[in-house]
């Protein structure tokens, strides 16, 4: 399209359809945008006057387990590994990737770790002398350091599961902290982004506490009100601003949407100064709910940070739900990412940390690693691929896509689910990228895959149609 300096690309969502290629052009290619005429049977109207948050990108969470797999492959079959790094996070425009951003690291044990452990395991080492972030597994470094080595943009978001078990009760399964180690807390965890810098691995993001609603004894967990976890934001806002990560976000919450209106709202007017925004998870809710945060503090960034696709679940089933909620539902509803939980595992969702209770009926991850060397990539692989194309820098060290106004018509303009995003070039003669990401989800007809729609795109007083 060549209108006032802009293009626009088209992700397509699939049905069951696999394709070694994570994105797809339509015919014609490019669209075609000439005066209106008759709509079609959904309308896609997109505004680009209204420009909202900027995505930093999708990706998931490389714990313990994930980089142990990574790392397994990478000593059984080299090129394969480098392969399956390449797909996943080359963000270089037009490649066979899904440009993969933001990956979220455990500071020390979680559920997907081979023990329990975390950087400092002296008991009432309020110095922290002791401290040791090379408490984790080597290959977490490693593997990181090989990731940024294709995408030097990486964002790496960090969150303990647990203070150490001598701050609570004695053990980092369940409980709470104890509030005397409030001030500690907060050093450690300046201490962890210190650790990350030391191995070469810059910190974007810092969360206080994973799943502060949530003590389970059967693995690394931690109950943290409130007020606790305002006190260290606002205790690790001064350490990180007196020691050179004035830049480095802190993230509150990392919990469920189902409490958006409380507790990180009461985070907020306890120690907004402190945080950068908050996070949600999945579990419990409805991305609706993130409406219940943003409405009140519409200048706080949010986050979706985990969710978990179950083994055994139906492909198309999971796709549907992924975008409508996740990857364009999120992103609509403020979010600046989109992240599923662990980034690899075995085809039995291991390995887990013995003993939890934890991923009843399997964690999947996003990639699958066999023992054998191979892998496969999994549904919320292509999900996420279709996001991640639409936000990608159009040029090397580029700005990233913001999410932009776009609204549905037409008499099937309900079977579609839309997101629009506008992404800048770095000089200002270049024309900018306009993307949409469509989820057809009209299988009325089919349990398998979506009727087709003959659709039409507004933009700029012009209109294209679309198959």
């Amino acid at each position: 399209m060549t209108h006032d300096h802009a293009y626009a690309t088209y992700g397509r969502q699939l049905g069951t359809g696999r394709s070694s290629s994570p994105y797809l052009q339509p015919t014609p290619d490019p669209i075609n945008f000439v005066s209106p005429g008759a709509i079609g049977s959904a309308d896609i109207v997109i505004d680009d006057s209204s420009v909202y948050q900027t995505i930093y990108g999708f990706g998931a969470s490389l714990t313990d387990s994930s980089a142990q797999l990574m790392n397994n492959l990478k000593s059984q079959n080299p090129d394969s590994y480098w392969q399956l790094l390449d797909y996943l996070f080359n963000i270089t425009d037009g490649a066979d990737s899904a440009g993969f951003s933001y990956i979220r690291v455990p500071l020390g044990a979680s559920d997907f770790s081979a023990k329990t452990y975390s950087y400092d395991d002296t008991s009432g080492d309020a110095n922290l002398t002791n401290f040791n972030i090379g408490a984790a597994p080597s290959y977490v470094f490693s593997i990181l350091s090989d990731i940024l080595s294709i995408n030097q943009w990486l964002r790496v978001h960090v969150v303990p599961w647990s203070p150490p078990g001598w701050m609570k009760s004695g053990t980092m399964d369940g409980g709470s902290l104890n509030t005397a180690y409030i001030s500690t807390m907060a050093n450690y965890l300046l201490k962890s982004i210190q650790g990350f810098q030391s191995k070469g691995i810059p910190i974007y993001a810092i969360g206080i506490q994973n799943e502060p609603e949530n003590s389970d004894p059967t693995y690394p967990t931690c109950s943290m009100p409130v007020s606790t976890e305002a006190q260290i934001g606002v205790a690790l806002r001064s350490l990180m601003n007196s020691n050179g990560f004035g830049n480095t976000k802190i993230i509150g919450y990392e919990h469920n949407w189902a409490d958006a209106a409380n507790y990180p709202v009461q985070l907020m007017q306890q120690a907004g100064s402190a945080f950068d925004g908050v996070s949600f998870h999945c579990y419990q809710g409805s991305v609706s709910d993130q409406a219940e945060f943003t409405s009140q503090y519409p200048n706080k960034e949010v986050f979706l940070t985990e969710c978990t696709g179950t083994l055994g679940s139906d492909w198309w089933s999971d796709l549907k739900w992924f975008m409508d909620n996740l990857f364009i539902g999120s992103l609509t509803y403020g979010s600046s990412t989109g992240l599923m939980w662990n980034l690899a595992l075995d085809g039995n969702g291991n390995p887990l940390l013995p003993g939890t209770n934890s991923c009843g009926g399997g964690c999947r991850g996003v990639v699958q690693i066999n023992n054998d060397g191979s892998w496969s990539v999994n549904q919320e692989f292509y999900a996420m691929a279709q996001a991640s194309k639409a936000i990608l820098p159009r040029d090397e060290g580029g700005p990233w896509g913001q999410r932009i106004g776009v609204s549905i018509g037409g008499s099937l303009g309900s079977a579609l689910v839309v997101g629009a995003y506008v992404t800048g070039r770095v000089s200002s003669t270049d024309w900018d990228r306009y993307s949409i990401v469509v989820l057809n989800w009209d299988d009325s007809a089919s349990t398998t895959n979506p009727q087709p729609i003959e659709a039409t795109i507004e933009f700029r007083g012009l209109q294209a149609s679309v198959p």
